[in-house]
């Protein structure tokens, strides 16, 4: 009776079976990060947004000029008042993902003054 010890095609074998996991891992840490950013720029947005409400200018031209062109794309501005909010969807490679980790932020550009 032969045995073989041999693991020659073992290496092999964990690599393609641990490929699929090491890419989804990636995947995730980049749609986290990305989730991160979009909150950033929704923030800064709002900001500079309630910054326009106080100087007299549009505050929705001011919020898209606040964030670079690819998140201007995914960006939705509503200004009530003084108060400004912005919705930012993060890219992302699974369709449908972006929505679920969309940011909302809003900047309130304080009371009117007479």
């Amino acid at each position: 009776m032969t045995r073989w010890h041999s693991a020659s095609g073992q290496a092999s074998i964990e690599v393609v079976l641990l490929a699929p996991l090491l890419v989804a891992v990636v995947l995730a840490a980049a749609q986290v990060l990305a989730a991160g950013a979009a909150g950033e720029l929704a923030d800064h947005a709002a900001q500079a947004g309630a910054v326009a409400i106080l100087q007299g200018a549009d505050p929705k031209a001011a919020a898209l000029d606040a964030v670079p062109g690819w998140s201007q794309r995914r960006m939705t501005v509503r200004v009530d008042g003084r108060r400004v909010r912005v919705r930012l969807r993060p890219p992302s490679p699974i369709a449908g993902l972006g929505g679920v980790l969309e940011a909302e932020r809003h900047a309130d550009a304080g009371p009117k003054t007479p």
